[in-house]
């Protein structure tokens, strides 16, 4: 008989985890199914993605099956190892995958025939997929929480057997604290399953619009303060904008162009609310008159001053 690499059918890899490896099947029994496919060997197809389903998503039966080792191809001569049956009971266990009347001798010959199960045809449940969508939100919608109205449009089976397109509607709350690249998860409001298999899940991926003032770290949130060289060097209260409204903020004296002043807890907030980074940058009024650049030529001759001088030069 034939040896079958449940692997290479289900189009994953030997490490997948069980998440990739119902993903791969309900992406293949959509793409195979019999009622809806135009493919030539659909059915065969169909058949032998739920039994390598069936084998992939048991523990038991996976890690019996991994025993085999990855040196077997799809396709090769194969005889079930000696004592494999009294290593391993499988009888008697009952089918819950694809729409099979019956498994490969493969399969029986490693699981024993208690698996084998007809059912009638045209009876089909297999659970939606999950579908993933990106949602836009400002940043201080993370501060408040918020409400979003999200348009979708999902493929599902009609009662004609056919694939048709519905249009959706959902009211999305935007939880306080969500960060950006964090997803939310709607539990049954991905794709419709199939019969009376359970729809998807929908995972909204959280992305913050670019903001005039402001950008994002994790939890931190950083701001570009402008100040004047006089508060830079003599030390000042000014006001500063944060995402929940203006604060004033205390300047020392003698603070540096690019050094960051830190107000604690006003990032992100969570259990652990992140920080709001305040970098300074000092910024030189114009010369564009005659007083202004007196007014340079007097502060050059009071302060001699090298910018320079640790270069040497």
């Amino acid at each position: 008989m034939e040896f079958k690499d449940y692997y290479e059918i289900m189009g994953v890899g030997r490490d997948a985890g069980q998440d990739e490896i119902k993903r791969a099947y309900r992406r293949l029994a959509r793409k195979y199914h019999p009622d809806v496919s135009k493919e030539a060997d659909a059915e065969a197809r169909f058949k032998e993605v739920g039994e390598a389903y069936e084998v992939l998503k048991d523990p038991e039966k996976r890690a019996a099956y991994d025993q085999l080792g990855a040196n077997w191809q799809q396709g090769q001569d194969f005889r079930p190892p000696p004592d494999w049956q009294t290593d391993f009971d499988f009888g008697g266990g009952e089918f819950t995958g694809a729409d099979a009347e019956q498994f490969s001798d493969f399969f029986e010959s490693l699981f024993g025939g208690g698996f084998r199960r007809a059912r009638p045809r045209g009876e089909f449940h297999a659970p939606g997929e999950d579908n993933y969508i990106r949602v836009m939100i400002d940043l201080e919608d993370a501060y408040t929480g918020a409400t979003r109205q999200l348009r979708l449009q999902q493929q599902e089976i009609g009662p004609d057997g056919r694939p048709r397109s519905r249009d959706r509607t959902l009211n999305v709350r935007i939880p306080k604290g969500v960060r950006q690249g964090q997803q939310i998860r709607l539990a049954g409001q991905g794709s419709p399953g199939h019969g009376r298999g359970k729809a998807g899940d929908l995972f909204l991926e959280v992305e913050f619009r670019p903001h005039a003032f402001y950008h994002v770290e994790g939890k931190d949130v950083f701001l570009d303060l402008p100040v004047a060289p006089w508060e830079a060097a003599l030390g000042a209260t000014v006001k500063a904008p944060t995402p929940t409204g203006p604060v004033d903020l205390k300047i020392p004296a003698n603070t540096a162009a690019g050094r960051k002043l830190r107000l604690k807890g006003r990032g992100i907030p969570a259990a652990s609310a992140g920080d709001l980074y305040v970098v300074v940058q000092v910024v030189l009024p114009p010369a564009e008159d005659d007083d202004a650049r007196q007014a340079y030529r007097d502060f050059q001759n009071a302060v001699p001053f090298n910018p320079r001088q640790k270069l040497g030069v």
